[in-house]
């Protein structure tokens, strides 16, 4: 069973093909030069629908991770048309927490329509909604202090690591999991000032306007900081306050809770 993972470059797919070495698995990629190691690669752009036939070919299963922006569902649509022309009998796609027609950001919304757009294509589907990444929190604690814009809200942080084992799981076995939608979050749901004293500091919560003014900062685009402050804002409000017991239930064992994942990454969380 042939493997295609898109979006490899990026920190979910990269940990999902680093969980899959072994396996019969392709990564597709748009510039050869940023190419993984240690994978065959293919070249081809979701943007691109001409370049998908050569890189969808022979592939059994596919991974469908598509980049935060409100092109979204016409990357989506993409794949989805290009995997039935291909012959691609599994889609495993990464869709949004809480995604939905009335969630409160524009990107639930959109993952939305390309969720039931995977529903009704006739292919066989795995849908997986993770929650909010702990690693979203690397680099916020400076001189003792976390900063983020989550307010007092509580939510179920997931580590990528576990969204990449989840994946995995799914991927090397799709056919129990055919028409299922996942929610997976960490074992805990959390404030942030329990996360920051995980991490050996104290938790500060920031403004909209200062948190927008940092992710801007970072070089993010105006419409994804503008939709991250849409997700700060519904956390904020207790949106995120639940744990879900999906990921045990297909891996076999609990996800990695935030001291675990402080633990591992005590240097870049910047305490």
């Amino acid at each position: 069973m042939t493997i295609l993972i898109t979006g490899a470059n990026g920190n979910i797919s990269g940990a999902l093909l680093n969980v899959l070495k072994g396996a019969d698995v392709r990564a597709m990629v748009r510039d050869p030069a940023k190419a993984p190691s240690g994978v065959e690669v293919v070249i081809g752009d979701l943007d691109e629908p001409s370049s998908l036939e050569k890189a969808f070919a022979g592939v059994d299963t596919l991974w469908l991770l598509t980049a935060l922006g409100p092109q979204a569902p016409y990357v989506s649509m993409n794949a989805v048309h290009a995997a039935k022309q291909a012959g691609i009998k599994h889609i495993v796609r990464m869709s949004a927490i809480g995604a939905a027609h009335d969630a409160p950001t524009r990107n639930g919304r959109l993952h939305a329509l390309s969720d039931h757009e995977l529903r009704e294509s006739g292919l066989d589907w795995t849908i997986i909604k993770p929650g909010f990444f702990m690693q979203n929190l690397l680099g916020s604690v400076s001189s003792g202090t976390m900063y983020a814009g989550l307010g007092d809200g509580r939510l179920g942080l997931i580590d990528v690591r576990d969204i990449a084992d989840f994946a995995a799981a799914v991927l090397t076995d799709p056919k129990p999991h055919a028409g299922r939608t996942y929610t997976i979050t960490g074992p805990e749901s959390i404030t942030l000032h329990e996360a920051a004293a995980a991490a050996g500091a104290t938790y500060q919560p920031v403004t909209d306007e200062q948190a927008y003014a940092a992710l801007t900062g970072f070089g993010l685009s105006e419409w994804v900081s503008a939709v991250t402050l849409e997700y700060f804002r519904a956390y904020a409000s207790g949106w995120g306050d639940y744990t879900t017991p999906d990921f045990t239930e297909v891996t076999g064992r609990p996800a990695r809770s935030f001291a675990e994942f402080a633990r591992d990454h005590a240097e870049s969380l910047g305490s």
